[in-house]
This record gives structure tokens, C-alpha cells and sequence, in this order.
């Protein structure tokens, strides 16, 4: 240790010398070129540091969010099927990935109501998302098809959304039940109520819109494919733990 400390000492007296001897202008070069450096450095650690690692869990009252949320968070439903009014806050490593060896990195999961007087606090979070998993209950779908439709327009057409280019999963819930309906049915059906929904609202004055994408391609009956950020359609079961789409989802993005 002494000799490394000996050698330091070495190192530091060259370098004064070495100084003492540049032009005063060459010193103040180096000086501005090691500061600028510095700053640099630091600006590019605080935007990875702040990279957006935000899942937001959203859907209509009833859809399955916060079981969901237990299970990504605990591997268990808590509350059962009771209907959440509280958002759900919490940052974890997921509990699939608690005994997996090495370091594994938690996430920000954010599961926000889907009553629509509590939608404000959507637009919320919204900005911070790294990615949103939108649920929906494929066994009550008929019944809420329109209204999960329309929650789900919102989302694609919100310019936080589409700018950043915001993936987004469509998970129809509790496919465990024998009257659920598939996947590609809820994808159809969904892809019908967006077309209508966009004609309907194209209607409206662009200046009545402050905070709106137009959604899909012009004269082109809606697909999924049309939207500019990424959207798969999936499913699943939140209370009988198949939620490992999801759980690959987050992994992806978060």
C-alpha cells in the first residue's frame, strides 16, 4: 500500500510540473475540456437514471386490475374479486423472479381504477409509463364491450401515449371461466367499437381536442397494426395466477 501511495505521489508531482509548464491558455483549454466532460457524463447518468420502468395496470371497474396487481406483486389475490376504489402504488421484483439468481431488477407498477369519476388519475401516471396493460374481462365482454372500447380509445389516442411510442397489452382476464370468450374474438370485436368510435369522433372539431391522436389509417376500416405504438392482444387469468403474459410484457418494456 505504501508503495502504491509513494507512486501516487509520484504521478501528482509530474503532472504539477507538466502544468507549470503549459501556456496559461492550454491549461484553461484542458480544464474546460475535462468540466465539459464531467457534465456529460452526469447529464447521460441522470436520463438513464430516470428512464420511464412505470407499468400501468388500467380497465374498466370489474376487469380483474387489482387481483392482478397481487399476483404480479405477491403470487396471491388478496381481496379476492372485491372491486378496488384505490389505487394500487408500489414498486417490487416481481414474484416470479424472487428466486432467480443474480440481481433482478424491481419494477414500478401503478394499478388505477376503473371507475370514470377516478379516470383523472390515469392522465395521470400515464406520462410515466414505460408501458400499459390494459384489462379486459373476457367473460362479462358483451356486456362491456362498448364502454372498454371507449376507456381504450382514450389511451391510444393520448398524445403521451402515441409520441413516446408507449407499447400497450391488451389482456382479456379470467379465461378460466367456460364462458369466456377467446382472444381473437375480443381483438375483432374491439377493433369494430375503435373504427366507430373513431368515425364518430372525427366528426368532432379538431379544435374541441386538446390532447388527441387521430387514430389509425385514413379510409382504412381499424386494426391494431394501424396504431403507432406497439399493441398485442393476450391472455390469461389473474386469479388462478396464469399471468405470465403479462409478466413477460413487463420484462420487455420495464
Amino acid at each position: 500500500m505504501d508503495e502504491w501511495v509513494r507512486q501516487a505521489e509520484v504521478w501528482v508531482g509530474q503532472a504539477e510540473r507538466w502544468i507549470r509548464q503549459q501556456p496559461p491558455e492550454q491549461v484553461y483549454v484542458a480544464v474546460a475540456v475535462v468540466a465539459v466532460t464531467v457534465l456529460l457524463l452526469v447529464a447521460v447518468s441522470c436520463l438513464k437514471s430516470s428512464k420511464a420502468n412505470t407499468i400501468v395496470l388500467s380497465g374498466l371497474s370489474g376487469s380483474g386490475k387489482t387481483i392482478l396487481f397481487y399476483q404480479l406483486r405477491d403470487g396471491s389475490t388478496h381481496q379476492g374479486t372485491v372491486t378496488s376504489m384505490e389505487q394500487n402504488n408500489d414498486t417490487f421484483v416481481l414474484h416470479s423472479e424472487l428466486e432467480r439468481r443474480g440481481k433482478v431488477k424491481p419494477v414500478h407498477v401503478v394499478d388505477v381504477p376503473g371507475h370514470a369519476r377516478l379516470k383523472p388519475k390515469l392522465d395521470e401516471v400515464l406520462p410515466q409509463a414505460a408501458g400499459i396493460v390494459y384489462v379486459v374481462d373476457a367473460q362479462d365482454f358483451l356486456s362491456t364491450m362498448h364502454a372498454a372500447a371507449e376507456y381504450l380509445y382514450d389511451i391510444l389516442t393520448k398524445a403521451t401515449v402515441v409520441k413516446k411510442r408507449v407499447p400497450v397489452l391488451i389482456f382479456c382476464n379470467k379465461t378460466d371461466k367456460v364462458t369466456a370468450h377467446s382472444k381473437e374474438f375480443i381483438k375483432k370485436q374491439l377493433e369494430k367499437e375503435l373504427n366507430k368510435l373513431r368515425e364518430s369522433r372525427n366528426a368532432i372539431s379538431s379544435a374541441d381536442i386538446t390532447d388527441e391522436v387521430k387514430l389509425g389509417n385514413p379510409g382504412e376500416a381499424f386494426n391494431f397494426s394501424q396504431c403507432q405504438n406497439k399493441v398485442t392482444v393476450t391472455e390469461g387469468a389473474g386469479l388462478t395466477g396464469n399471468v405470465s403474459a403479462v409478466e413477460e410484457f413487463i420484462r420487455e418494456y420495464a
